[in-house]
């Protein structure tokens, strides 16, 4: 989507740009406005109308801010995965893993399965599946769940990383930066792959002394579940997946998709309507006003400059500046705000991918870096508490050994 020239604005307007802007951006990275019941979903709305309000976003002008792209990919990757997981997929796949399995093979079975779902479904999605599926293994094999499932969590954002329908912010990236599906996974699967390996052996190494079953303990195989229920939502997906490694593009291939699975004498729609989560749908949208209101005013343009002075053109400075951005604001914003600088790089390729691989990769550093990882937390409650220093302990580690191999990986192959 080609960059939006700016607008001849008043001071007052520009002035009412910058305070939205910062405003909405203090939500986003607190998680709520001080005093206020508002939400970053709350916040992009608000901050959406104000743009248009104020008139720093013209009422005729703002569908042209607005990436539909995005959005027809993120709805309809969201009907496609809401269908699976009414038809138990997900479920079928976990189980189909980790059926007798014995204790010491649980914790890779973990990693590698929802990191690999992870990486052509949407990561929170698999996590909503996993944590019953993981609390549910290790209380029969009388096994401390915690391990696991900070497992679920890291793996599903490093998993996410590898292809463009993972995570919303690679869908954001994929649409802005035009690379194929394919070649997206041919840079990022590598990294993918590395940093489960990378998160299983900091896991085993924190927690192995929680990963023992109680002496004589056997598996406890799963019970079967109704395969010919999946078989027309496995059909389309495969379609799908297939359809993206040919070269269609991500949005239309989804859409099709989504449109086939609607097709049906056995699901109820509004079940399906139900799978979707409409607050992240507007929260885009509502981000697009924000952002295109501040590339209006010149607030991205400073941001630029400031960019250039810290020669972020460095991939080792880029990486970290996305790093702490992500955390800081969390990663879609993050992305919304950083999108401009891949332009200004000798190899804009190169930066789109670091963008993509560093923005999900800092997820893993704390609770509140991704959503997957407070779907986790929330979902576990009450059986399991995980604190915040919990978790940090093991997404620090997670966190700066994959971000290195990542840029690493990416420095030396392009």
């Amino acid at each position: 989507m080609p960059q939006l020239p700016p607008i001849a604005l008043s001071d007052a307007r520009t002035a009412a740009a910058y305070a939205i802007f910062l405003a909405c951006y203090l939500v986003f990275a607190l998680g709520k406005f001080p005093g206020l019941k508002i939400d970053r979903t709350g916040a992009a709305i608000i901050g959406a109308v104000a743009m248009v309000a104020f008139r720093v976003v013209r009422p005729e002008e703002t569908l042209r801010h607005i990436d539909f792209g995005t959005l027809v990919l993120l709805f309809s990757m969201m009907l496609i995965v809401g269908n699976l997981h009414l038809a138990g997929f997900f479920e079928w796949n976990a189980e189909l893993v980790l059926r007798r399995l014995k204790p010491r093979h649980l914790l890779p079975a973990v990693i590698f399965t929802a990191g690999f779902l992870s990486a052509f479904f949407v990561n929170d999605i698999v996590c909503l599946v996993m944590v019953p599926l993981v609390l549910s293994i290790s209380r029969r094999m009388r096994l401390d769940a915690l391990p696991y499932l900070i497992a679920v969590a890291t793996a599903s954002n490093i998993g996410s990383v590898a292809t463009i329908t993972g995570n919303p912010q690679n869908m954001l990236i994929g649409s802005y930066s035009h690379i194929a599906y394919r070649e997206f996974l041919l840079h990022l699967g590598p990294v993918a792959l590395a940093g489960l390996f990378l998160a299983w052996g900091i896991l085993h190494w924190l927690y192995s002394d929680r990963l023992r079953a109680p002496a004589g303990e056997e598996p406890i195989p799963l019970p079967e579940l109704d395969v010919s229920r999946i078989a027309k939502p496995a059909v389309v997906v495969t379609a799908v997946v297939l359809g993206f490694f040919a070269g269609v593009p991500p949005a239309m291939m989804a859409a099709l998709g989504a449109a086939l699975l609607l097709i049906t004498r056995t699901v109820d729609p509004r079940k399906l309507y139900e799978e979707v989560d409409w607050g992240l749908l507007v929260f885009f949208v509502g981000l697009f006003l924000i952002v295109g209101g501040a590339e209006n005013a010149g607030l991205v343009r400073r941001l630029l400059h400031i960019a250039e002075y810290w020669d972020v053109q460095k991939l080792g400075i880029f990486t970290v500046t996305i790093g702490l951005m992500s955390n800081l604001v969390s990663n879609v914003p993050a992305v919304m705000l950083l999108k401009s600088l891949p332009a200004g790089f000798s190899d804009p390729h190169t930066a789109w991918l670091v963008l993509s691989m560093a923005s999900t990769l800092a997820g893993n550093l704390t609770i509140t870096g991704s959503v997957a990882n407070i779907i986790v937390v929330e979902t576990a409650k009450p059986e399991v508490t995980i604190r915040f220093r919990d978790y940090l302990r093991a997404g620090v580690p997670i966190t700066l050994t994959t971000m290195l191999v990542g840029w690493a990986w990416l420095a030396w192959t392009n």
